[in-house]
């Protein structure tokens, strides 16, 4: 019998992407965001996310009564704190996956910045909501093919 191991994701550095990986996610792609449900299930679904590898985060808008704000809350309330996420997109064979602790942030200031990276990704100011949040993962670790 023959032991066979699939290759490895290949590994980025979140904090300095090569070009061509960064470019990818400059580009206007629908992403999606995997957050933990409390019995440990994947939930993921569709988001717009903007990359800052300078800061070393990604940033998703969402409503303040979404699941998925839900999720990161209930993760970062019990006793370990943290509430572990990606994000990842994808076209043909090219692939991207940010890893990280996300937290959820209110403060005005970070909505709007968060709002004006949106705007410059995919070409269109967020409406109005007075609902949004922002949750900021800290990305832990980056793979992918670009």
């Amino acid at each position: 019998m023959s032991s066979h191991t699939a290759p490895s994701a290949p590994r980025i550095d979140p904090r300095n992407p090569p070009e061509p990986y960064l470019s990818f996610w400059r580009e206007r792609h629908v992403c999606t965001l995997t957050t933990l449900r409390p019995d440990g299930t994947p939930h993921v679904v569709p988001v717009g996310v903007t990359y800052d590898p300078e800061a070393g985060v990604a940033r998703v808008l969402a409503r303040r009564t979404s699941r998925k704000i839900a999720h990161v809350l209930a993760a970062t309330s019990t006793g370990g704190g943290e509430a572990r996420v990606s994000v990842c997109q994808f076209e043909g064979r090219r692939w991207a996956t940010l890893e990280g602790r996300a937290v959820i942030r209110t403060e005005p200031a970070a909505i709007a910045e968060a709002e004006e990276r949106y705007e410059e990704r995919y070409g269109r100011r967020p409406s109005p909501n007075p609902e949004r949040v922002l949750l900021e993962i800290t990305v832990t670790r980056a793979m992918g093919k670009a």
